[in-house]
């Protein structure tokens, strides 16, 4: 039974909610504040988070930072009931797997959640078919989710070490945004879209130490990820 952390102020809504995700075999956790589901998310193991983003003494946003630097594998999704861009964008950049924007029909969210965790554990089966990549001056530990060069370890998030893990098998060649969104990411839209760019963003940071390791735009086409012969 998958473990789902529910952090949500509406009592109603919650309640409806939770019933409804216990209907389809999920065990939930609910807390009332971000608050509380930041002790119950230090006490537990949870499969996925559903935060509310408007919640009394720590809100969805500041939750979600919380719980990644401490746990960075677990996904997590955002629900609200604002349908502003910049909420969107700072949900993407905190790392979140979805957005929906309350009303929702509880059906859809399961369907999202299930395709969450699907996709979570299809990453986790892949990744540990080889449990060391040597990329540049990196090595690339896929079953710890780390990344490491000299003495800095990099924890690595499951989106992030499958998006390393596909541009590494199609590296030096160019691909289409398209290819890399339906295969991480298991569709192109909009918000997919945006969530790349950000993981893009990081994973170029990540590898900054090696300057033979760079992750190269072309415009409205794609990307690709370059590595110089003899690293």
């Amino acid at each position: 039974m998958k473990k789902i952390l529910l952090a949500e102020d509406d009592i109603d809504f919650a309640n409806v909610l939770k019933h409804y995700l216990e209907i389809y075999q999920f065990e939930v956790h609910w807390a009332k504040d971000g608050e509380e589901a930041w002790k119950l998310f230090q006490k537990e193991i949870f499969n996925i988070c559903i935060f509310d983003v408007m919640m009394p003494k720590t809100d969805g946003f500041t939750l979600a930072e919380q719980c990644v630097s401490l746990r960075p594998e677990i996904p997590f999704l955002f629900l609200t009931a604002r349908n502003q861009n910049e909420d969107k964008i700072k949900g993407l950049k905190l790392g979140a797997d979805d957005y929906i924007i309350k009303p929702f029909e509880a059906d859809e969210l399961v369907l999202r959640i299930t395709n969450i965790l699907k996709r979570a554990t299809n990453s986790v089966t892949k990744l540990s078919n080889a449990n060391e990549i040597q990329i540049g001056n990196y090595l690339f530990h896929t079953y710890r989710l780390e990344l490491k060069i000299g003495n800095k370890t990099q924890q690595l998030t499951e989106k992030e070490a499958s998006l390393i893990t596909f541009l590494f098998n199609y590296k030096n060649q160019l691909l289409k945004r398209e290819q890399i969104l339906k295969a991480v990411w298991k569709n192109d839209d909009y918000f997919s879209g945006r969530s790349m760019d950000v993981f893009i963003s990081r994973l170029r940071k990540y590898f900054k130490d090696d300057t033979a390791i760079s992750i190269e735009s072309v415009r409205n086409i794609g990307l690709e990820f370059k590595i110089k012969k003899g690293s």
